[in-house]
């Protein structure tokens, strides 16, 4: 698995974790951020509202032509369906 270089801000209590239970912890929320995040997962629960054209996009094939953009155009925006 690649290593993305992110930063987490993850609080634990230590007196009842010894580092090497926290180290495995951190590790299976970097796998979990991991699975969530790949595109395949995002564009079915996402849909692209465009008010410069007054659409809501909910095509898979559009919204992962969206979502790949580097940066949106204005009044452009990513809402998830939840």
């Amino acid at each position: 698995m690649n290593r993305i270089n992110r930063d987490l801000l993850v609080l634990f209590n230590q007196e009842l974790m010894s580092p090497q239970a926290i180290e495995n912890e951190v590790e299976l929320l970097h796998e979990l951020l991991f699975s969530v995040e790949r595109l395949d997962n995002l564009v079915p629960v996402h849909e692209v509202i465009d008010l410069n054209k007054y659409k809501v996009i909910k095509k898979h094939i559009a919204v992962r032509k969206i979502i790949r953009l580097q940066e949106l155009k204005p009044f452009v925006f990513l809402n998830c369906k939840n």
